[in-house]
């Protein structure tokens, strides 16, 4: 019988080539072959930036390997798309900017090496909202992605050419970095898995910095397995990122994946966050998709909390977040460190450069005029521990083990708009773990054949990664809700 590659999994494929029915070549033609069809041709979704012109060359080194050694490690042959504000040292990295087109790095990220050494190819570079300043997906480099579900919507952001990518079958596992809501964003619009890992898990080196406070790197994939085989694989500590240093003794001893317990809900006490839920006729569509992903959590034995007291995310992000405060120190100092073959070093260049999309001018322009060490950054830094401190009395109070809600208030924008009433906020400032995971779909409509997919998103207590991934792949095992996208059928 043929190996069925349609939306395969990490392991899936290691039973098969074990067993001789599928080569690492074979895998890595089907995907190029899925990205010639669907990127730039058919729906046109426009989500890859670079595909990897040495991929089959490195699918060939890793077959022959598998014939004298068995695999090489737990992503052997696996290929990933790789968000590309990630570094590199065999392809460029632009960050989805013009003004980095065509550098190479000198030095794969921290995280881009882990993958390698697993075993894994770097298939392509995904396309993500320039710099990852904001969630539409649009950069100078490539332009827009659209969401494979909707072509007249956005696949969120600013990781948004992973999530199409991944949505559409591009690859079997998928890279973000989240700085406000960019893992869980296109996770929650294209129906798959994200993981936002508590800060300090996941290595940043290599990775173009947007807020040091509150970037971090993870998964974007189909299922919860493959997401936990890639935390699996970039979990751990860096020298070159002190941050990391906190999860030297927190650091789970052995493999994520023994929290995969099929009855992983039983016995939690999940609270559900009230006031991230919308009150306006906009906002029906997504509750009721979300309240329908609560009962089942409840039907699989969870004991399901109301959580009235109230918390703002729109504060959270106006208020509370230092994105834009950190942005110029924190980016200058990757750019800073570019070598002098670097085409800008600074965001000062960059701007000077003209070489940005519009739609982050107004961004950068506010950028320019605030720093870290001020009174109003450090006003906001005292904020974000009281949120922090607000999260765990919550939880201590009412006894949890996690809150739900839904991750965006209303369906992902349409392209040319802006995200609205994005609640992964929460996570950003506090720094603590969520994982997002398909809750269902909107009603069908003439643009949207199956509807537009709506995500859950559970937040832990930091560190608590394995107790979330019971809950996510409790919820994922009895409610398997991922559907592929109409727009790119099978070949």
């Amino acid at each position: 019988m043929p190996f069925n590659f349609k939306e395969t999994t990490v392991a899936e494929v290691h039973r098969a080539m074990l067993a001789g029915e599928v080569t690492c070549r074979e895998l890595v033609e089907y995907y190029l072959g899925r990205i010639d069809a669907y990127d730039q041709k058919g729906p046109c979704l426009n989500a890859i930036i670079l595909v990897n012109p040495k991929a089959l060359e490195e699918a060939d080194r890793l077959d022959a390997a598998l014939k004298e050694k068995g695999l090489t490690g737990p992503l052997h042959g696996i290929p990933v798309i790789l968000k590309d504000n990630v570094d590199t040292a065999d392809m460029p990295t632009t960050a989805g900017s013009e003004s980095l087109r065509g550098f190479t790095p000198d030095e794969d990220a921290f995280i881009t090496r882990r993958l390698r050494e697993a075993g894994a190819i770097i298939l392509a570079k995904s396309n993500l909202h320039e710099f990852a300043i904001w969630g539409e997906t649009i950069s100078s480099i490539l332009g827009q992605t659209l969401n494979p579900y909707d072509l007249t919507r956005t696949p969120g952001g600013s990781s948004g050419g992973t999530g199409a990518a991944i949505a559409s079958d591009f690859g079997i596992l998928g890279i973000g970095t989240d700085t406000i809501n960019s893992i869980r964003s296109p996770s929650s619009a294209c129906s798959l898995v994200g993981i936002r890992p508590t800060i300090g898990l996941v290595s940043r080196s290599g990775v173009v910095p947007y807020s040091f406070t509150q970037d971090t790197a993870g998964p974007i994939c189909r299922t919860v397995e493959d997401a936990v085989a890639v935390l699996d694989v970039i979990a751990g500590y860096d020298r070159k990122d002190d941050e990391t240093a906190w999860c030297v003794d927190k650091l789970q001893q052995g493999s994520y994946a023994e929290y995969l317990k099929k009855d992983g809900i039983r016995g939690k006490r999940i609270g559900v966050l009230e006031s991230f839920f919308g009150k306006k006729d906009v906002h029906e569509e997504v509750n009721r998709v979300v309240r329908a992903a609560i009962e089942v959590l409840r039907k699989q034995g969870a004991e399901v909390v109301p959580i009235t007291e109230e918390i703002d995310s729109g504060w959270l992000t106006s208020s509370v977040s230092v994105h834009l405060y950190d942005l110029k120190d924190h980016l200058n100092i990757y750019l800073n460190a570019l070598p002098p073959r670097a085409p800008v070093h600074s965001v000062e260049e960059v701007m000077a450069s003209g070489k940005f999309h519009p739609g982050i001018k107004e961004n950068l322009e506010k950028a320019m005029q605030l720093s870290t060490g001020t009174p109003e950054y450090n006003q906001r830094l005292i904020l974000r521990a009281q949120t922090q401190t607000k999260v765990m009395k919550l939880m201590a109070d009412y006894e949890l083990d996690a809150m739900v809600y839904p991750h965006q208030q209303q369906l992902v924008c349409k392209t040319g708009g802006s995200q609205q009433q994005r609640n992964g906020v929460l996570c950003s400032v506090t720094g603590f773990p969520s994982i997002a995971v398909p809750a269902g779909y909107s009603t069908p409509d003439e643009n949207a054949p199956i509807g537009v997919p709506v995500g859950m998103e559970i937040i832990g207590r930091p560190w608590s990664e394995p107790t979330l991934i019971e809950i996510a792949f409790g919820f994922q095992q009895a409610a398997p809700l991922r559907k592929s996208p109409p727009t790119t059928p099978d070949l």
